[in-house]
């Protein structure tokens, strides 16, 4: 699942996330490893006060330059751009302020609009707080429904998939952010049939890869054990696979989930299916705890994010990693390039 990078690219957009959170440090951190790394360009949304005073606080010194979308790349090399947001309210690290929470949202829109008007490759999301936002009203049950929102533009909002990626695996949850004794109720066939034609389609365009191969795990231990063990896998996921191999996808399964995360069943596939979101997320988070990206497909613009949340309780004390927000940052840029080349 490699793609290499074809620049130049336009700048990301990365959003600040939670203020109060470790994004914008992550943010300043990344940035600082840019040479190093060889990161691709980016721009942080953010207010600029709070992330100069953060940098001042962790001894980081990063030089900051507020600019517009046309100037980011080429400031890139000697300072951070940052497109400023207005903040009103004072933010203190490691203290969740619903007072906050406009410029949480303000930064996201503000991405989502630079990709759709052609000023950024992509959108790099910072992790944010959803009981936060609740707090101030939000009214979207979280990031990925937020943005698939934008991304209607007043029509009918797009399904989101949320894949967890790291290069050893690729691995989606059907059903997500649900208690464990709803998951056999609302998994359908046509929801497994529909999340799997949106993840054959996302690694086809942005991955590369000509004719994806699925591998769907069973719901129940031992995929359902013909029955034995529960009905679910025999009824609902056999048939998303069949109604997949007639759309003409290579989808295989249902499998046991506890024998298709070694090394050698991995190298059998290109993107497993999970039924639920432990299913998913401890493979993922056993391999790449700290390089694990979420990427966003059937959305139509490019979205990763770091593979974790806001860790309010290390915030501001300058022990957060960045691994995960550069990997998020490389991967977008190599999805970028990939489309580039595997036009719609």
């Amino acid at each position: 699942m490699r793609a290499e990078v074809d620049m130049p690219l336009p700048p990301l957009a990365l959003t600040q996330g939670d203020p109060a959170g470790i994004g914008p440090e992550l943010a300043l951190l990344a940035w600082q490893r840019r040479d190093a790394l060889d990161l691709p360009p980016f721009a942080c949304i953010a207010d600029l006060d709070h992330l100069a005073r953060l940098s001042r606080r962790l001894s980081l010194d990063i030089p900051l330059a507020a600019c517009g979308w046309d100037e980011a790349g080429r400031c890139f090399r000697d300072a951070l751009p940052v497109i400023p947001l207005v903040e009103t309210t004072h933010v203190e690290p490691g203290r969740p302020d619903p007072e906050t929470a406009a410029g949480t949202i303000a930064a996201i829109t503000r991405a989502v609009a630079a990709v759709q008007d052609g000023h950024a490759g992509a959108v790099v999301t910072n992790p944010i707080a959803k009981s936060v936002l609740y707090a101030a009203g939000f009214a979207h049950p979280g990031h990925t429904e937020f943005l698939a929102h934008l991304a209607a533009k007043g029509g009918t909002a797009p399904l989101p998939v949320m894949m967890l990626w790291c290069e050893e695996l690729a691995v989606v949850p059907v059903t997500i952010h649900v208690p464990l004794r709803r998951v056999p109720d609302l998994l359908t066939t046509e929801l497994i049939v529909e999340t799997g034609r949106i993840v054959a389609e996302g690694l086809t365009r942005s991955f590369g890869i000509a004719v994806p191969r699925l591998a769907l795990a069973g719901l129940n231990p031992h995929a359902g054990e013909d029955g034995a063990l529960g009905h679910e896998d025999a009824a609902i996921v056999r048939p998303a696979v069949d109604a997949l191999r007639r759309l003409g996808i290579d989808a295989t399964g249902p499998y046991p989930a506890d024998t298709m995360f070694h090394a050698r069943a991995r190298a059998g596939y290109d993107c497993a299916l999970a039924m639920y979101h432990d299913q998913a997320l401890i493979p993922i988070k056993t391999i790449a705890f700290d390089e694990g990206v979420n990427v966003t497909l059937g959305l139509p613009f490019i979205r990763t994010s770091p593979d974790h949340g806001t860790a309010f309780d290390i915030a501001g004390r300058g022990i957060a990693r960045p691994d995960s927000l550069i990997a998020a940052l490389k991967l977008a840029a190599r999805m970028v390039a990939q489309q580039q080349r595997t036009p719609r």
